[in-house]
């Protein structure tokens, strides 16, 4: 059975369609080597209309369905969630601009956004504030017209990319409760007193994971998105809830990429006079990787759906990114455990999916802290 309307397939395969012909896995390989932005490809994909997608008509976008965008971040995500994420991430995180932003803001950082332009990171994190997210600590003091900011924020993706406009969780007020009194600035990269440092990580080589050093940086007060206080409630749930979509949808694309790749080496590689598909050990275990794909493909869909139909579900959201994240750790990892010493190889692809593995059940949320939120919602009423 497929859940997919006729128009979703087709837009789902013209998608698949467009990394196959247009961009190739080799480009994305090489990215990945590299530790670069594919700057070419983004700029394709904003050609393309693909940056406007969900952006209302009225902000001057396409005003498609988040089902949709899952499908696209699906898609994109076939030879590694890492070029997805550089192509899709952005939009995640100018929703938050359409839905708090000022005319004014719109103009400069939106309409830019939608054509290519720019890149907008999300930066939450800091040494003590991770999964904790609300015990942000870098603090932001009014003065005149502006805020002066101090502090550190760590595990920002994409920040010290060109023409980037980071979005960042701030602490505008000393309060009780560490959920009020946060705010979101809209910092360009470019600002003096940032000092943006690239982390070596294993995954996310090609947006480039930084951590950043804030040393009296003066922000003007017309640059708080939303009003001073609004920040948990922007990032702490509309913010998480299509950050996860879409990266949940990602993490599918990319592990049914591993078990395509592991599917045709095993038919191709000869041992004791066969191909090792012929052994049964190996066909239960890709068995098993597609089933895995399967079901967290429908998780996922189940979670863009509800989002897209305005339904509560921190639940349902929480589950697609859980079992997404973990399944594209699990199938990799059997990957390069079909593949052998081939798999180890930039060349074969599978060891970036593995990295990628690693990384997704700890970046946008733990597994842990998914677990927590699905058991929260489970609380008999």
């Amino acid at each position: 059975m497929n859940f997919l309307t006729e128009e979703q397939q087709l837009w789902k395969d013209t998608v698949e369609r467009w990394v196959d012909q247009e961009i190739g896995r080799e480009y994305i390989r090489k990215c990945d080597v590299e530790r670069r932005f594919p700057f070419e490809a983004y700029e394709k994909a904003a050609q393309l209309g693909w940056h406007r997608l969900i952006i209302p008509e009225a902000d001057g976008g396409d005003g498609a369905d988040i089902f949709a965008y899952a499908l696209m971040c699906e898609g994109l995500a076939k030879y590694g969630f890492d070029f997805s994420a550089a192509i899709t991430g952005s939009t995640f995180t100018a929703m938050n601009l359409v839905l708090h932003g000022t005319p004014e803001q719109k103009k400069q950082y939106l309409e830019p956004f939608m054509r290519g332009e720019i890149r907008i990171p999300i930066s939450i994190s800091e040494p003590n504030a991770g999964s904790d997210a609300a015990n942000t600590q870098t603090r932001a003091e009014r003065v005149g017209d502006e805020y002066v900011v101090n502090g550190q924020k760590l595990w920002c993706s994409g920040a010290a990319n060109k023409d980037a406009v980071i979005l960042m969780l701030v602490r505008t007020e000393k309060t009780d409760d560490k959920r009020k009194g946060l705010s979101v600035f809209i910092i360009p990269n470019t600002t003096p007193g940032l000092d943006i440092r690239p982390l070596s990580t294993l995954a996310r080589r090609s947006i480039t994971t930084t951590e950043i050093f804030l040393d009296n940086v003066r922000i003007p007060a017309a640059q708080m998105l939303g009003k001073p206080g609004d920040g948990w409630k922007i990032i702490g749930g509309e913010h998480l809830q299509l950050e996860r979509i879409a990266i949940a949808a990602g993490y599918v694309g990319n592990a049914q990429g591993a078990v395509t790749d592991a599917l045709r080496y095993a038919h191709q590689r000869v041992q004791f006079g066969q191909p090792i598909f012929e052994f049964q050990v190996l066909r239960h275990m890709l068995a098993d990787m597609q089933t895995q794909v399967d079901a967290a493909r429908l998780l996922t869909y189940r979670a863009a759906e509800m989002a897209s139909q305005g339904l509560p579900c921190r639940k349902e959201v929480a589950m697609a990114k859980l079992f997404a994240s973990e399944t594209l750790q699990t199938v990799s990892r059997n990957g390069m455990q079909i593949m052998g010493g081939h798999g180890m190889l930039p060349d074969g692809d599978m060891e970036r999916y593995f990295r990628e593995g690693m990384q997704a059940t700890v970046g946008g949320g733990t597994s842990q802290i998914q677990r927590t939120m699905i058991s929260q919602e489970m609380r008999l009423r």
